[in-house]
C-alpha cells in the first residue's frame, strides 16, 4: 500500500513540476471535501483548472487515465463546487487529467489531456 501512495505522491510532484513549467500557477495541492480529493488546482489565463493526476508504474493494465470512472468526475465535480463557494470565485472551470507512466530507469511518460470531461 505504501508503494502505491508513494507512486502517486511522486506522479503528482510531476504533474506539478510539468505544469509550472506551462506557466500554470498551481492554487492548491489535495484539497478535500467530504470523500473527494482534488488532486490540484490550477489557474492559466483566467481559467480555474482541476487536475486529475493519475500515475502507473507501467501500461500492463491500461493507460492511467482510463481509470477515471464517472463516479470520479462527479466526486471532482462536487469538489470544485465547494472550493468556488469557499474562495468566494466565480471563474469559468476545466477539468484536465494528467496521465504519468513511470516505468524504472526510463524518462517519464506525461500526457495532458486538457478539458478531458465535463462534470
Amino acid at each position: 500500500m505504501a508503494s502505491h501512495n508513494d507512486l502517486g505522491k511522486k506522479g503528482e510532484s510531476i504533474a506539478e513540476q510539468f505544469l509550472w513549467a506551462q506557466g500554470y500557477e498551481i492554487l492548491e495541492n489535495n484539497y478535500r471535501f467530504e470523500k473527494a480529493e482534488i488532486d490540484l488546482i490550477a489557474k492559466k489565463d483566467n481559467i480555474l483548472i482541476v487536475i486529475e493526476v493519475k500515475t502507473r508504474s507501467s501500461i500492463n493494465f491500461g493507460y492511467p487515465e482510463e481509470s477515471i470512472t464517472k463516479k470520479k468526475e462527479q466526486l471532482l465535480s462536487d469538489a470544485i463546487d465547494d472550493y468556488l463557494e469557499k474562495e468566494n470565485l466565480d471563474s469559468p472551470i476545466r477539468f484536465d487529467v494528467i496521465s504519468i507512466v513511470l516505468q524504472k530507469d526510463k524518462t517519464p511518460e506525461i500526457m495532458h489531456f486538457k478539458d478531458a470531461f465535463n462534470a
